[in-house]
């Protein structure tokens, strides 16, 4: 048994214990605010009451479990538990999971192609299969759950290593079990890895003045893909389009400054996001800058159940400076920010910092956005049988999630919401979606074009 370890894990933990309280006293923003943002005060007592209560844990198990464990597998454990028991987006990253995520941000990576995340009993939520990958190609569907990958139960714990296990080399096979609300019984699914380079940007003409754009999810080069694609379809159409339709359905997020790119390509000025956390370096709000690549011509989003995070920043954005309607379903309501902080052995922890808030001041966290105008799902791109009913789940119902500033507030009707019922699927479009989208701006373009009566 190692013992001289056991003063080096007290002295890390306090100096660990401490360090968030004078990062905080140190904020004079944040000493302003209300009771609720600030640590309770906690005697030196308490403190190395708990040290000692974690020492003499880490000691029963290194004597007593059944087969001897080093301290530093104990230790990453302990690191582990204590950002798995915070909320389900912060998580201990090694440093191959680390190196994953930076691929993953940067659209290369070998994989599968799904967001997910997991649930406490270690099955993984498929929150969206990525546009054009495996996982989108066979069937996988949002609100989808895994249970196993190749026969065998999910054991890793936290989400990055569970997406870790689903990774391989390029042409290699993986079998996952899924259990699917509208089916009895397991469904299984054979994909073959591949490496996955996400064209995170789409776009087209629908017809003379109006243009369709979806953006799968947020990378890198997202901001500049947006732009460029976008000004080669308005210099097709030869002339200013008229309307824009932007489908967010189905993103599950990624990089918040791709997202704000986004915004900024289709406002002049004023607040996009910002975000509030405890830490001085938490707080920030940022800003649009002249250029609206559209000139003012209306916007209408599509969004649904797995749109979240970015996605819904931009949504958010557009929304309150009255750039664009929201059209289909509620969304995620993932409004969280998480850091990623490198280790000095390569390992990094990532761990939810701040909040997001839309211009207006809203929190989307657990409550999600609202569409102005609510679509029925399209029951017949999803539904096996008569009894199926599209997934609901969203960021509020997962175990330990973090509350959002409305979420105990009881829904109030808003009477500004326009129940719309889909129309048939026209030959020429992809979906009845885009189809009411499209009416949508051109009825807004008749009123813009339209000259004020004298």
């Amino acid at each position: 048994m190692n013992r001289p370890c056991l003063p080096w894990i007290r002295s890390c933990v306090l100096a660990a214990s401490l360090l968030p309280w004078v990062a905080v006293a140190d904020d004079p923003a944040i000493a302003t605010d209300s009771a609720a943002d600030t640590p309770p005060a906690t005697s030196d007592t308490t403190s190395l009451d708990e040290i000692r209560r974690f020492v003499s844990v880490f000691r029963a198990v290194q004597e007593g479990y059944v087969d001897p464990v080093d301290d530093a597998t104990l230790m990453r454990a302990a690191i582990r538990g204590l950002l798995l028991d915070l909320d389900p987006h912060s998580a201990y990253l090694d440093a191959d999971q680390s190196r994953a995520l930076n691929e993953a941000a940067s659209g290369a990576y070998a994989g599968l192609g799904l967001e997910v995340i997991q649930q406490p009993d270690r099955s993984l939520l498929v929150i969206a299969p990525i546009d054009d990958t495996p996982a989108a190609r066979a069937g996988i569907r949002s609100g989808d759950v895994i249970t196993a990958i190749d026969g065998k139960p999910i054991e890793a714990d936290g989400v990055d290593a569970a997406i870790d296990a689903m990774r391989g080399p390029v042409g290699s096979q993986a079998r996952l079990t899924v259990m699917r609300d509208s089916s009895r019984e397991p469904l299984q699914f054979t994909l073959t890895r591949e490496t996955i380079r996400v064209s995170s940007v789409r776009t087209r003409l629908l017809e003379p003045g109006y243009a369709y754009l979806r953006i799968a999810t947020f990378q890198a080069n997202t901001g500049l893909d947006l732009e460029r694609k976008l000004k080669d379809t308005i210099a097709q159409n030869d002339a200013p389009l008229k309307g824009l339709v932007l489908d967010l359905r189905s993103n599950p997020g990624g990089l918040l400054n791709t997202a704000v790119e986004a915004a900024d390509a289709f406002l002049d000025e004023g607040v996009i996001v910002s975000t509030r956390g405890r830490l001085s370096h938490s707080h920030s709000e940022m800003t649009a800058h002249k250029g609206d690549l559209l000139d003012g011509a209306p916007i209408a989003i599509l969004v649904d159940g797995g749109t979240a995070s970015a996605a819904e920043v931009l949504a958010g954005a557009l929304r309150d400076h009255r750039r664009a309607l929201v059209l289909g379903s509620p969304t995620f309501g993932k409004g969280s920010v998480q850091t990623v902080l490198p280790l000095d052995n390569g390992d990094s922890i990532k761990v939810t910092t701040a909040r997001y808030y839309t211009p207006n001041g809203t929190s989307i966290q657990a409550t999600g956005i609202v569409p102005d105008v609510m679509l029925e799902s399209r029951l017949d791109t999803y539904a096996d049988d008569d009894d199926y009913l599209p997934p609901t789940l969203r960021e509020r119902d997962l175990p330990g999630h973090l509350r959002g500033d409305g979420e105990d507030l009881e829904p109030v009707a808003d009477p500004t919401v326009i129940p719309i019922q889909p129309v048939a699927r026209p030959e020429e479009l992809d979906d009845s979606g885009v189809r009411e989208a499209l009416n949508l701006l051109k009825g807004l373009s008749v009123f813009r074009d339209t000259p004020p009566r004298g």
